[in-house]
């Protein structure tokens, strides 16, 4: 019988687990597949304030001083930079949106300040003269999300947890004591469960007769092929349509959430032309430089979104000692302290700042229904 079982092996279920195992308990961690090789692994990797939801500003803030020491926390590198990030304005219509966006996250802690544009040129030389103005943060950067699985791999095996990979779960059944979990390798059983398989919540929290609906977003990326440098900061852009960064081999990521087709049964299973060009053409048009350069490979990524966009993340409400980790926006940046929070509730530690419990999501009847199950 294990103190706790983890079912969802991305970001959000692996720091839960490391966490708790860290704090004394026995931890079993559930993954269909490779560790961090969902969403997790084929997201652009970008740490950003300026695409973070205000309500959110507080845990990216964190969550960045803990991607920035990963090192020491996690133990192993995952390829960190730290650097200045810039979000632009082309237009009229972009700045007054930049401007109101920009004041609402620097009310809630972001160190975000508004430029000129020839500001924004010398914070960023490879950046388009056309700027009108442009948000400028100190507080950004990347992780490489390749890497991020490897290391969390590691820490999770050297804190003592059972490592469960290629091990769909399958359903739950409550039992005196704990849970019992289906799996392909057999039953798990567990004091406690969390719920942190990403798009996956919502069948999950289907089998404990709960229905959480959960919005799969199907983002398409970029890559391109090694080029010189030609940019040295985080750019975006203020509709939130752009996330552009270089990588220090020279290759380029574009991002910035054009949709592919796709579903979570499926993952993404057809990236659009016109998307793809759509998006390439923003990222030139944002650096000029990167026309020379030529795409390497597009993807598609999974994203996990609740109704109201702001995490699950807290305990199940009628299920005592289950939770749910997830459905974080802008995951890769928020997502570690958020679930290094939860971890702190699980064993009995006041979270420094507030989880996001699930109840504001779910219908009255949902929660009699599971608490009577």
């Amino acid at each position: 019988m294990h103190d706790l079982a983890v079912i969802g092996g991305g970001v959000h279920g692996s720091t839960v687990a490391l966490f708790a195992a860290r704090g004394g308990m026995k931890v079993t961690l559930i993954e269909r597949g490779p560790l961090c090789r969902e969403a997790s692994g084929v997201n652009a990797g970008t740490l950003t304030m300026q695409m973070t939801r205000v309500a959110l500003i507080p845990y990216a803030l964190r969550a960045h001083a803990m991607w920035a020491s990963a090192r020491e926390w996690l133990g192993h590198d995952v390829g960190v930079v730290v650097c200045d990030g810039l979000s632009l304005a082309f237009t009229e219509q972009e700045e007054e949106l930049l401007s109101f966006r920009a004041g609402k996250r620097r009310e809630a802690g972001a160190p975000i300040e508004l430029i000129s544009g020839a500001r924004a040129l010398e914070v960023e030389p490879g950046v388009s003269d056309k700027v009108r103005v442009a948000g400028y943060c100190k507080v950004d950067g990347y992780a490489n999300a390749y890497l991020t699985g490897l290391a969390f791999r590691r820490a999770l095996i050297e804190a003592g947890v059972d490592l469960k990979e290629n091990t769909p779960a399958s359903g739950i059944t409550r039992e005196d004591g704990g849970f019992a979990v289906q799996t392909a390798q057999g039953v798990v059983r567990a004091k406690r469960i969390v719920l942190a398989g990403g798009v996956w919540i919502e069948p999950m929290m289907a089998w404990l007769g709960i229905r959480l609906p959960i919005k799969t977003l199907i983002n398409q990326l970029v890559v391109t092929e090694r080029v010189r440098p030609v940019m040295r900061t985080v750019v975006g852009i203020a509709n939130g349509l752009l996330s552009l960064k270089q990588y220090p081999h020279g290759t380029v990521v574009i991002g910035g959430g054009w949709q592919g087709l796709g579903d979570r049964e499926r993952g993404g299973v057809e990236l659009l032309p016109d998307r793809i060009v759509g998006n390439v053409r923003l990222a030139c048009h944002a650096i000029p430089d990167l026309k020379a350069a030529r795409v390497a490979r597009a993807w598609a990524g999974l994203e996990a979104e609740t109704a109201d966009a702001l995490p699950a993340a807290g305990p199940i409400p009628g299920i005592p000692d289950a939770y749910v980790c997830g459905s974080v926006h802008s995951g890769y940046t928020s997502g570690p302290y958020i679930a290094r929070l939860l971890a702190d509730r699980i064993l009995g530690r006041e979270p420094a700042l507030p989880l996001f419990p699930i109840d504001r999501l779910l219908a009255p009847r949902d929660v009699s229904e599971a608490r009577n199950d």
